[in-house]
C-alpha cells in the first residue's frame, strides 16, 4: 500500500510541474466538471511571462471536447455574473502574469466526449500569439476548493 501511495504522489507531482515556452511558464493547472455526466468543464492555471515582450493566449484545444473557448465572467449591470467568450484572447503582460481561475478568465470545454474524472488528466494545447503552441497535461481535480466561490458550469448555456 505504501508503494501505491508513493507512486500516486510521484504522478501528481509530475503533473504539477510547470510547463515552459519562450519565456512563458504555466503553473498550477487543473480542470474540473460539475459531475461525471457534465457536458462542459473548465481548466484553470497561471501563465507567468518572464520575458520583456507581452504575449496573448489566443486559443486552446483538446481532444476531450467538441468546442473550446477562452471565457471570462462579466457583471451585466443588474448584479448578475454572465460567462462570455474572450474573443481577443487573454493578455499576458511582459514581466507579469495572467491568472485563469474560477469566477474569472478560464478555458471552457464544451461538448465533453468523456467524463472528467477525479485523479485523471487531460491534454490541452494552448496557443499564444508569440510563443506559439504549448501542450499542457492538466490533472482533473473536481474536489478542489477555490477562493472565488464560483462552482460548477452546469447551469450555464453554452450554445450559440
Amino acid at each position: 500500500m505504501r508503494f501505491s501511495t508513493l507512486s500516486l504522489a510521484a504522478v501528481v507531482a509530475a503533473l504539477s510541474l510547470p510547463a515552459f515556452a519562450d519565456g512563458l511558464m504555466i503553473s498550477d493547472p487543473y480542470a474540473r466538471a460539475a459531475s461525471p455526466t457534465a457536458k462542459a468543464g473548465a481548466a484553470f492555471f497561471v501563465v507567468t511571462n518572464d520575458s520583456d515582450t507581452p504575449d496573448r493566449l489566443i486559443a486552446a484545444r483538446t481532444d476531450v471536447a467538441a468546442r473550446v473557448e477562452l471565457h471570462t465572467h462579466i457583471e451585466d449591470g443588474e448584479g448578475v455574473m454572465r460567462m462570455m467568450e474572450v474573443e481577443d484572447g487573454i493578455e499576458v503582460p511582459a514581466g507579469g502574469e495572467a491568472v485563469l481561475k474560477r469566477g474569472g478568465q478560464h478555458v471552457m470545454m464544451m461538448g465533453l466526449n468523456q467524463s472528467l474524472l477525479q485523479g485523471e488528466s487531460i491534454e490541452i494545447t494552448l496557443t499564444f500569439e508569440n510563443a506559439g503552441d504549448m501542450v499542457l497535461t492538466v490533472p482533473i481535480d473536481n474536489e478542489r476548493l477555490d477562493m472565488s466561490g464560483h462552482g460548477d458550469h452546469s447551469g450555464h448555456n453554452h450554445s450559440n
